[in-house]
């Protein structure tokens, strides 16, 4: 049988950016089930604040393929 790499995400932190393929990711508070965050281009002037739970952040970054810039 063939191993299959299973890759782990770092726990999500205030403050860590994530970069996907055309967007960013900022984590600006976590609490117990839920993480406020912005979600923009790179280069967007205004970005809302969203806030979702932390099973469905985790579940996006993967879905999507996230790498942690800064953390």
């Amino acid at each position: 049988m063939a191993k299959t790499k299973v890759r782990q995400l770092k726990p999500l932190e205030e403050g860590q950016i994530w970069r996907m393929a055309e967007l960013n990711l900022k984590v600006e508070m976590v609490g117990k089930l839920l993480v406020h965050y912005k979600l923009a281009k790179p280069d967007a002037v205004r970005i809302p604040n969203l806030v979702n739970s932390k099973a469905t952040i985790e579940k996006y970054l993967k879905k999507n393929k996230a790498v942690l810039m800064r953390g």
